[in-house]
């Protein structure tokens, strides 16, 4: 099975100026865990995670005036659709993150999470006899 298989195409795409809680609430909002933040500024695009906020509320800061720019991964690992979820769980495992931008001809077509790798490979793998 391929990235493009599991993937949402629900891409929520933030600026680095949003607040945490603005953030927070569009992810809420549509149910997603990461959002992709594009900064034409810094010349790129990166992701702020469910996690990102977190850790922020969590060492006491103000989601109200903390900028996602502050808290955004700006050096992604990127996957492309035709990768296989082996190769996305890879990834994922060696650089210690849940979530992948999906590129499709330089531009973000989907995120693919751990969550939706497991929806895919669980109903083969309950199939198997034990």
């Amino acid at each position: 099975m391929l990235v493009r298989d599991a993937m949402s195409t629900v891409v929520l795409t933030i600026g680095p100026t949003h607040t945490l809680r603005q953030a927070a609430s569009l992810m809420s909002a549509r149910k997603v865990g990461a959002a992709v933040v594009h900064d034409p500024d810094a010349g790129g695009i990166g992701i702020l995670t469910e996690r990102d906020i977190l850790i922020s509320v969590g060492l006491g800061q103000d989601p109200d005036t903390e900028r996602a720019h502050a808290h955004t991964t700006t050096d992604v690992v990127f996957a492309a659709p035709a990768w296989t979820l082996e190769e996305a769980a890879g990834a994922m495992a060696h650089g210690g993150f849940r979530h992948l931008i999906v590129l499709d001809g330089g531009e973000p077509a989907g995120i693919v999470s751990v969550r939706d790798i497991i929806r895919c490979w669980a109903p083969a793998r309950q199939r198997v006899p034990a």
